[in-house]
């Protein structure tokens, strides 16, 4: 059965993209820890990020480190973090988060029930950001 991601992916289930290339995607996650928090989502279904091929890890970190930037001209934060969790689908995404604190990485303290409206103006930002960075990977 394909995860979640992939189904988001497939367009079979909702997803706020922000970028979309042939080897990977970013989307806005539907629980975000700070507004802004972006998910970067190979697109092969790959379960565990060690798993990567040295390429497509390159190619993911590169990506997050594109949509951090992005996060830190849309949200200016006091730093854009990111992390690599994986146990709640299996399938390799990296956290960007925008940050004013460590507290803000903390899986605890994700937003369950976000309004749509915020999620739509944070891939609105983002897509900004992207587009005023010479980034032609944005999605609308």
């Amino acid at each position: 059965m394909a995860s979640v991601f992939t189904m988001i992916i497939d367009g079979e289930l909702p997803g706020r993209f922000v970028w979309k290339d042939d080897r990977c995607v970013a989307f806005l996650s539907i629980n975000p820890l700070a507004p802004g928090h972006t998910l970067v989502v190979p697109r092969d279904e790959i379960d565990h990020w060690i798993d990567l091929d040295a390429v497509l890890l390159q190619h993911l970190m590169e990506v997050a480190q594109k949509i951090g930037g992005a996060l830190n001209i849309g949200f200016k934060p006091a730093k854009v973090g990111m992390m690599i969790a994986g146990l709640e689908v299996p399938h390799t995404h990296i956290h960007v988060v925008p940050m004013a604190g460590e507290h803000d990485l903390d899986a605890d303290s994700a937003d369950l029930a976000p309004n749509p409206d915020d999620l739509d103006a944070a891939a609105d930002r983002i897509r900004a950001a992207l587009r005023a960075l010479g980034h032609a990977e944005v999605t609308d």
